[in-house]
């Protein structure tokens, strides 16, 4: 198994949630974490109790990743592992009430999650590919994105959402065929019904009806459990390429 204590980590959408989770197991595997998000005050909250460090970035806009790489490497020195869980939703039909689906909320979800996760993973790649490969297969480090089940399963009013994390999941194997050569390995993991600030907004009848449609375990993910899959996935070399859904086995219904 890979061993990435000591070196550096990002972690988008960081502050809350998936991320939140996987930056905290992160920093217990031994690794420096920076933590990506736009809500400063929960960020640098929680960089602070994980020991690590927090860096405002909007991931849809390449200067501010950017900025925020170079702030992470001068904190922590040779990035090795990036997770990519920044993320927005929105409900809207492709037609409703006779309105086509607004073009704007379609590209802003678009720009968050498919061209934020893109902008993330190639600016760190470059980073990557030229640190030294370390182990004995030569490894330099691991990417792992987030998609959703809803890549597979959109249900009515998930247009754009389901689009933005259908294209991570079409964007996983070349990403790793383009840099299997340099050492670097790719997944993504597609969750089901997390636990997430998302659904803490609903009430507590609703998340309990949306726990009960899970097959097994019939309740909804525990961040933890999608954080301990990411760690996984950094650790194991044969890992490389592959979307993994994580959901308990539920496959969604149209509404």
């Amino acid at each position: 198994m890979q061993d990435w204590a000591g070196f550096g980590a990002i972690v988008t959408g960081g502050a809350s949630g998936l991320g939140a989770a996987t930056a905290r197991r992160l920093a217990d595997d031994g690794l420096n974490v920076t933590l990506f998000d736009l809500n400063e005050e929960l960020g640098m909250a929680h960089a602070k109790m994980i020991g690590g460090r927090f860096a405002r970035v909007d991931v849809s806009d390449p200067g501010s990743v950017e900025a925020g790489i170079d702030a992470a490497v001068s904190a922590h020195g040779t990035l090795r592992v990036l997770v990519n869980c920044a993320g927005v939703g929105g409900a809207a039909k492709t037609v409703s009430r006779g309105q086509a689906h607004d073009p704007a909320l379609f590209e802003k979800i678009m720009r968050v999650n498919l061209l934020g996760s893109f902008n993330c993973a190639s600016q760190v790649a470059a980073k990557v590919v030229a640190a030294d490969p370390v182990g004995k297969d030569g490894a330099r480090g691991v990417i792992v994105n987030t998609a959703s089940v809803a890549a597979f399963d959109g249900q009515v009013g998930q247009l754009a959402y389901a689009a933005s994390k259908g294209g991570i999941v079409a964007m996983t194997l070349p990403m790793a065929r383009d840099l299997a050569d340099k050492g670097v390995r790719v997944c993504t993991v597609a969750p089901g019904l997390f636990r997430t600030p998302l659904l803490h907004e609903l009430p507590d009848e609703v998340q309990a009806s949306l726990g009960a449609q899970v097959p097994f375990p019939s309740r909804l993910g525990d961040p933890a459990e999608y954080a301990a899959l990411v760690s996984h996935i950094t650790r194991n070399p044969m890992l490389n390429g592959e979307v993994i859904r994580l959901d308990g086995a539920i496959r969604m219904a149209p509404r």
